[in-house]
C-alpha cells in the first residue's frame, strides 16, 4: 500500500474487477488498519457473493442447496435492499435479471460504499473508493477543491463524454455496453436492454445510485421520467446513436 504526497492510495484485483482506493488524508495507523480491513471485506464480499464461483452462499442458494437462513448475514442484508430497490424501480432491477439469481447490480456499490465508511470512521475523511468505475466520494482531495470525475465516451475511445465535479460527498455510477457488452437485462422479457450506450446517475451514496443507474439503463425509454421523480439523484444518457439527455439539475455538477 504505497503513500504518495499526500496521502495514501491502493490497488485490489477483486470481484472481476478493479478496486482502487484513494485517501488524501494523513495516513494514519488507523487509517492503514481501516484500509486494510477494507481490502479485506472486499475479498470476503467476494467469497460470498460472486456468481461465477460455484461454492459462493449465493450460487449455492441459488441451486436451493442451502436456504437464506444458512447464509452470512450480508446476504440477507443486501436480499433486503435489493428488494427495497425492486419495489423503488417498479420492477426494473431484479435480483433474478435472467432467470438466476444475480444480485451483483447492487453488490458492488454496496460493497464500495461499506469500503468507504469503513474509512470515514477511522478517521479518512478525504477519499475516494472506486470500484470498477462506481466511485464513492467524499471531501475534497486537496483544500478548496471539488474531485472532479472524467466520464469516458462511450461511442469515441479515449474521449471523454464529461466531466463531474463534487463540490460535497457524491456517489458517481455509469452503466453501460460499452466494455462488458450485453449484461444488463429487462428483468420482464429476460433480452439485453440496449436502449442506452451508456447512463451515468450521480447520487448520494453509492449503493443506490450503482443500483438504480442498472434499474434505469433496463428500464430503457421510461428512464428518464423514473429518474426526474427521483430526489437527490441526476443523469447522463447516451443512446446507440449517439444523441444525449440529461436531467434537469445534472448540469450544475458539469465542468
Amino acid at each position: 500500500m504505497p503513500d504518495n504526497a499526500t496521502g495514501l492510495r491502493h490497488v485490489e484485483h477483486v470481484m472481476g474487477t478493479v478496486f482502487s482506493f484513494d485517501i488524501r488524508d494523513e495516513p494514519t495507523p488507523a487509517i492503514r488498519d481501516a484500509l486494510a480491513a477494507a481490502v479485506r471485506q472486499l475479498h470476503r464480499v467476494d467469497a460470498v457473493f460472486s456468481t461465477y464461483q460455484p461454492d459462493s452462499h449465493i450460487s449455492r442458494l441459488d441451486r436451493g442447496e442451502i436456504h437464506l437462513a444458512d447464509c452470512p448475514p450480508e446476504v440477507r442484508e443486501v436480499m433486503l435492499l435489493c428488494a427495497q430497490a425492486a419495489h423503488i424501480s417498479e420492477g426494473w432491477f431484479s435480483v433474478v435479471p435472467a432467470g438466476t439469481l444475480d444480485p451483483s447490480g447492487l453488490v458492488k456499490g454496496w460493497a464500495a460504499e461499506a469500503a468507504s465508511q469503513r474509512l470515514h470512521e477511522a478517521g479518512a475523511h478525504h477519499t475516494c473508493v472506486n470500484g470498477g468505475g462506481d466511485l464513492q466520494l467524499r471531501g475534497h482531495p486537496t483544500p478548496a477543491c471539488p474531485w472532479r470525475v472524467g466520464i469516458a465516451h462511450p461511442l469515441r475511445p479515449g474521449k471523454l463524454l464529461t466531466v463531474v465535479s463534487a463540490p460535497h460527498d457524491l456517489a458517481v455510477a455509469t452503466s453501460g455496453t460499452f466494455e462488458r457488452g450485453d449484461h444488463i437485462f429487462n428483468p420482464h422479457t429476460g433480452t439485453p436492454a440496449r436502449t442506452f450506450a451508456a447512463l451515468t446517475l450521480i447520487g448520494p451514496r453509492l449503493t443506490l445510485t450503482d443500483t438504480y443507474a442498472t434499474a434505469a439503463f433496463a428500464r430503457g425509454d421510461s428512464a428518464r421520467e423514473w429518474l426526474e421523480t427521483l430526489d437527490g439523484y441526476e443523469a447522463l444518457a447516451v443512446l446507440p446513436d449517439g444523441q444525449e439527455w440529461r436531467t434537469r439539475g445534472f448540469d450544475r455538477y458539469g465542468v
